[in-house]
């Protein structure tokens, strides 16, 4: 992470200020909404290659997103390496079948069943990329130091989201994934103890016949999402 020497309290100017009128605010809220309301989850992507670039932009979004004490308790694996993905299709898959054979629950099943999930994973061997999402429990400072992450699922979750929308934002569709157990993708993936796997995005372009769940666009009203009080 940091020098210890380096983290110390030094207040600056807000760098950034967007000083929008009231009705600029509503239609930039608006057009936001419409953007990521044309967000979808898929399940069926192309192999077309997508740029390590754009990942890279992506996941520097992510970066972004506040965390308790700036600690930035996350790491963010990019996987186009074929024989990667297939490892971990190969072992999400077995985790999977063990998933519908019984170990998820008749509920959760039952659940899943308007998602029209299965144990068949290919989207994660064709879509062009995966991006592994890792929570670090501890951090080392330069000297090799051991220190404690603060509220790591809260900011974790939140730069997962941001993510999820640079990825929109740059015209990729993505789908999570999160197989139970995830302990297989620290040695796969080379990653320490300190971190843990959270989920799996894979990112591509939707193929020409692409579906969405029909109930995945059944959203709640604001009245049921949210509480005003004035």
């Amino acid at each position: 992470m940091f020098a210890k020497s380096a983290l110390t309290y030094a207040p600056q100017p807000l760098p950034d200020r967007a000083g929008y009128s009231d009705a600029e605010m509503q239609d930039k809220a608006a057009e936001f909404l419409t953007h990521m309301q044309r967000r979808h989850t898929v399940r069926d992507f192309t192999d077309q290659p997508v740029d390590r670039e754009i990942i890279e932009l992506c996941i520097k979004t992510a970066g972004s997103a506040p965390s308790g004490a700036n600690h930035q308790p996350w790491h963010f694996v990019a996987i186009a390496n074929p024989a990667l993905k297939q490892q971990i299709r190969d072992a999400a898959e077995e985790e999977e079948r063990r998933f519908y054979a019984g170990g998820a629950g008749d509920e959760w099943i039952k659940a899943l069943e308007p998602i029209g999930t299965d144990a068949d994973k290919p989207h994660l061997t064709t879509a062009p990329w995966l991006i592994v999402v890792f929570a670090q429990r501890w951090g080392e400072f330069v000297d090799g130091s051991r220190y404690k992450n603060y509220y790591v699922p809260e900011s974790v979750n939140i730069a997962t989201g941001f993510l999820l929308a640079a990825l929109h934002s740059a015209g990729l569709c993505s789908l999570t994934h999160t197989p139970n157990p995830m302990k297989f993708l620290n040695a796969a993936l080379g990653r320490p103890a300190s971190e843990k796997p959270t989920m799996i995005i894979a990112v591509g372009h939707p193929s020409s016949d692409a579906t969405v769940p029909g109930v995945a666009k059944l959203k709640k009203p604001l009245a049921e999402i949210s509480t005003v009080l004035e």
